[in-house]
């Protein structure tokens, strides 16, 4: 099983289908997503110490270019467990004083299409 290490929070083992946002909710980070896992609003974004996935999806490019975060942060709403990962969230719920939109599909959504970052 991979292991997740998170910033202030310690390091659980995850499931290597599970995506990460649900992962991280699951062992009690409280991630913020308002979006509700859809690629949009970059409020799951996290930063990695080692492990970062080197796979992207053009959702997620897509968003993180409009935004001015590629290459600073990810998007724990588009990826899955499936390596060993150290890192930090960058929101949640208590430091951002906002709320979480509703809970992420089991599945990336949308669908992912996986650019090659080329």
């Amino acid at each position: 099983m991979p292991k997740l290490n998170v910033q202030g929070y310690g390091e659980f083992e995850v499931g290597a289908s599970e995506r990460l946002v649900l992962a991280l909710e699951r062992v009690g980070v409280d991630i913020l997503h308002r979006c509700g896992g859809q690629a949009r609003c970059t409020s799951c974004r996290v930063e990695f110490m080692e492990g970062e996935p080197e796979r992207m999806t053009q959702a997620e490019r897509s968003v993180l270019e409009a935004k001015g975060l590629l290459g600073q942060a990810r998007l724990s709403c588009q990826m899955l467990c499936d390596h060993d990962m150290s890192l930090r969230p960058v929101q949640t719920v208590a430091s951002s004083g906002l709320e979480s939109g509703k809970t992420p599909a089991g599945q990336i959504e949308p669908e992912p299409v996986w650019d090659s970052g080329a």
